[in-house]
């Protein structure tokens, strides 16, 4: 089956999981594109009403049924063999891709494509980039995996031949794209139950960084990164950025605004470009924008008009998201689920003059908790309270027999509550929060799944007193 082929050949294409993060945006970009859309998920979710808003249906919940009159089916990787929807496609004929194929079809229809990878940063940057674009009247088409609040979506469609992608590296789907540009934020050990081993996962940031056509931008600082451009089978431009001075691109005279929000001069091979000021905290956005930075000069962008985009950049959804003050208690939204971003996260919060930062944390698939549970625990520590929800398994079956508990055992102080369905565990957290945290504190929630509905839980129910 040529996907490339069948998405010109088809005009009702039906989306198991559009909820998903990386399902929206395809499915926003199709609906742009004049394709009858329709979908279906298991959760409700605020994704949900957003894709209701444009009048493509969503039915809650997967049956067979939900499929009549599809000529395309696009599933997740979470999809189980065993989907209903799936199934039924599958006996009656309809053709079915993986979310990823279809998008490298949808790379395929732009003559330059910026492929945004790495372990960490990657939503960040990709909506950094694109609101840096815009700004310069770049007018990019996006792909990326939170919410660009500018845009107030998930991806966009801009005239220009121009597309700025979240690139992922779960189950080498990144693979699947035909990037002109590929960007290389860092490699860190992630995905391991895939990969199994860190040389694997480096093995396919060569093969990505090697399927761009034109160039390479890769953290110099990076010592995996570095290693995956060396293993590089074919020549093309490469570029550098970082914080060390050896870097193509790198920062000088950095200092921060309230301990946490960046400001410093931009610097390409000893020339000064500007100066950059950040709206979003933490050291690792430096290295973020300046790659943004690097990415825009390929794209042949107004760098000038670039760094205002990237001074009214203040984030994208549930990326240290603030959702508002209640009786003095300030609550954010994070989507950081692996150890390292954790630390990043929570050392940004705790420089930021709170009286206490409260980490709430749902870990994230039974497989990354287990074998990165030692790392999980040393960060989570940093932060003065931390509140624990149950795993949320995600697309997999505990065979690790890994709990909430074993993780809470290795911090101290950490609350935890018994597992029980999830309704009620998010409720015995907000009310744990609702009973302990005091004005001047930070509630901070932190996961790729749903734990952000417990910060708008905890709002409501202080806004209810």
């Amino acid at each position: 089956m040529n996907i490339d082929l069948l998405l010109d050949s088809v005009k009702r294409i039906h989306f198991i999981g559009i909820g998903g993060a990386g399902m929206c945006p395809l499915a926003e970009i199709l609906h742009s594109k004049g394709y009858q859309l329709s979908g279906s998920d298991n959760n409700e979710s605020n994704t949900l009403k957003r894709i209701r808003s444009y009048g493509i249906p969503v039915a809650l919940g997967q049956r067979a049924e939900n499929i009549t009159g599809a000529e395309l089916i696009v599933y997740t990787a979470a999809v189980l063999p065993t989907n209903p929807e799936l199934v039924a496609a599958k006996n009656s004929g309809i053709p079915t891709v993986e979310r990823s194929i279809l998008f490298g079809a949808i790379t395929r229809k732009f003559g330059r494509c910026i492929g945004v990878c790495g372990t960490h940063g990657k939503t960040t940057t990709s909506s950094m980039l694109t609101q840096m674009l815009l700004k310069a009247d770049a007018d990019p088409s996006a792909v990326i995996g939170g919410k660009l609040p500018v845009i107030d979506a998930y991806g966009r469609i801009g005239d220009a031949d121009l597309l700025v992608c979240e690139a992922c590296e779960f189950q080498d789907h990144f693979l699947e794209l035909s990037p002109s540009c590929v960007l290389i934020l860092n490699i860190d050990a992630d995905h391991l139950e895939y990969f199994k081993t860190i040389e694997n996962l480096i093995a396919s940031f060569t093969k990505f960084a090697d399927s761009a056509s034109e160039c390479v931008i890769y953290n110099g600082d990076d010592e995996k990164s570095r290693i995956a451009i060396t293993n590089m089978q074919t020549a093309k431009k490469l570029v550098t950025f970082g914080r060390k001075k050896t870097n193509d691109w790198y920062a000088e005279n950095v200092t921060f605004e309230h301990g946490a929000f960046a400001k410093f001069d931009v610097i390409k091979k000893g020339e000064y470009i500007g100066t950059a000021t950040l709206q979003v905290p933490g050291e690792h956005n430096i290295s973020n924008a300046l790659s943004a930075m690097a990415a825009a000069d390929y794209a042949g962008a107004d760098l000038q008009k670039c760094l205002v985009g990237l001074a009214e950049f203040k984030g994208a959804g549930r990326r240290f998201e603030e959702l508002g003050v209640v009786d003095g208690i300030t609550v954010v939204d994070d989507y950081a689920h692996h150890p390292a971003e954790l630390a990043v996260t929570i050392d940004s919060a705790m420089k930021m003059n709170f009286k206490q930062v409260w980490a709430v944390f749902q870990p994230f698939t039974f497989s990354r908790t287990y074998m990165l549970l030692d790392d999980f625990a040393d960060v989570l520590s940093k932060a003065d309270r931390v509140v624990l929800t149950e795993i949320m398994g995600s697309r997999e079956v505990n065979t690790w027999d890994i709990h909430t508990s074993d993780l809470a055992e290795k911090i101290d102080g950490c609350i935890w509550f018994e597992e029980k369905d999830k309704d009620a565990n998010f409720a015995d957290v907000v009310q744990y929060l609702c009973a302990n945290v005091q004005s001047g504190d930070l509630v901070l929630t932190m996961g790729c799944g749903d734990v952000y509905k417990i910060a708008e839980r905890f709002m409501e129910e202080k806004n209810k007193h």
